[in-house]
């Protein structure tokens, strides 16, 4: 087999691979998992704007459990905090927790014992 023809072959195989990883990836986003749960220390939902409740149903949620809210507050006073972020899909919100060390997270989700707080998907931001 002549050089050109190996090479070609490597190519054809490399795209291959990539557009596999690529379609995986969307569907999964398990290399973003990775990279943000060991590089960053955070924790996503990655979900599109369309599957997240409105402003109105994840203020009524934080309302209606002020006291876990005070309970994720207390695990480290000033350096543990809660957010209704609508700034990043209109007219839609998620909650970002966020923390200043891997052991405010494990707590927070110690606290929060589910996928979501109580249906509101929610992010964890080491910060």
């Amino acid at each position: 087999m002549k050089k050109e023809s190996r090479f070609i072959i490597f190519l054809l195989i490399l795209i291959t691979l990539c557009i596999i990883v690529n379609l995986i990836e969307t569907q999964t986003h398990t290399i973003r998992r990775i990279f943000d749960d060991f590089i960053y220390d955070n924790r996503n939902h990655y979900l599109p704007c369309k599957k997240l409740p409105t402003k109105e149903e994840v203020e009524k949620i934080i309302s209606e459990h002020q006291e876990v809210i005070r309970d994720i507050e207390a695990v480290n006073p000033g350096l543990v905090g809660v957010e209704i972020d609508t700034a990043t899909c209109q007219g839609k919100a998620d909650i970002i927790f966020w923390y200043a060390s891997h052991e405010n997270r494990l707590e927070i989700e110690k606290i929060i014992g589910n996928e979501t707080f109580f249906g509101i998907p929610y992010r964890l931001q080491n910060r």
